[in-house]
């Protein structure tokens, strides 16, 4: 039977080519990291921080959730930025742990002793409440990606790298015990390590590949703008602060009456509880 003839149909097409950021990219982000060096006492970038930056330098909106995969926006394709200390040799770094969320098997599942279950099954839950979020964002967004920066402990040199965000098939991989009590797993095929997860607080992690097209930039350090520079610059005086009181006010007398019942309620309660 002959193939049918059907119109063209204008594919959706991502802001930029996955890792192909654009020209603006590294002078926008050299930029706020150079600021971040001249105006902090100790410096540090910490995820949200991140977000924020990565926005700026694509031309994107910073809107952060409580999923985590979708805290930064620009038209049909949304971010989750994560932030990981390099190795010593960052330019020859192949990997990266990335806390990716809590995947609480009790709440998901009901299953509170993890001893009896089989590990396979186990890692197959975790996997499951992962796969639901990106589902969820995925119904949203055409394309969804993580964007990851490594930093060096001195904060000179930084990588930067994106992947898609995707779900993972749980017959791919087998899982096991490690010593510590943590639920790992691995790729049926390689072997390799891709994912732990802490049964104390669920913490899941996905280790994953650094890829051959990475961004590395390493930043010159600026020399630090003290306080006292920084107060002069903005015109910081005494009328900048007020004191509005001494010590917490006296409550009035419709509080303390709905202070009464309420501890009253509460006590009633827990005798309740008491006799069952």
């Amino acid at each position: 039977m002959a193939e049918p003839r059907l119109r063209t149909v204008n594919k959706a097409t991502a802001p930029f080519p996955v890792n192909q950021f654009p020209n603006s990219f590294v002078d926008i982000l050299a930029q706020n990291l150079v600021y971040m060096m001249a105006t902090k006492q100790n410096m540090s970038l910490e995820g949200n921080e991140w977000e924020q930056i990565f926005a700026e330098c694509i031309g994107a909106d910073w809107k952060p959730s409580n999923v985590g995969l979708d805290d930064i926006v620009l038209d049909n394709c949304c971010w989750g930025a994560k932030t990981v200390f390099g190795q010593t040799d960052i330019e020859h770094q192949e990997k990266v742990r990335l806390i990716c969320g809590r995947n609480a098997i009790t709440y998901s599942f009901g299953v509170d002793n993890y001893s009896k279950v089989d590990t396979d099954e186990l890692g197959r839950m975790v996997l499951q409440i992962w796969n639901e979020r990106v589902s969820a964002v995925r119904q949203i967004f055409k394309f969804v990606r993580t964007v990851v920066l490594v930093k060096s402990k001195d904060y000179r040199d930084y990588l930067i790298f994106e992947f898609d965000t995707v779900r993972y098939d749980p017959e791919l991989y087998f899982f096991k015990w490690n010593k510590r009590g943590n639920l790992e797993g691995f790729e049926k095929e390689s072997g390799q390590h891709r994912f732990t997860w802490q049964p104390g607080g669920s913490q899941f992690t996905i280790i994953e590949r650094v890829p051959q097209e990475r961004l590395h930039i390493s930043v010159k350090p600026p020399d630090q703008i003290d306080k006292a520079t920084i107060l002069k610059a903005v015109g910081f005086d005494k009328s900048w602060c007020e004191i509005i009181s001494h010590r917490l006010p006296e409550k009035s007398s419709e509080i303390r009456q709905v202070d009464r019942v309420t501890g009253y309620a509460n006590k009633i309660e827990k005798n309740q509880e008491s006799d069952h």
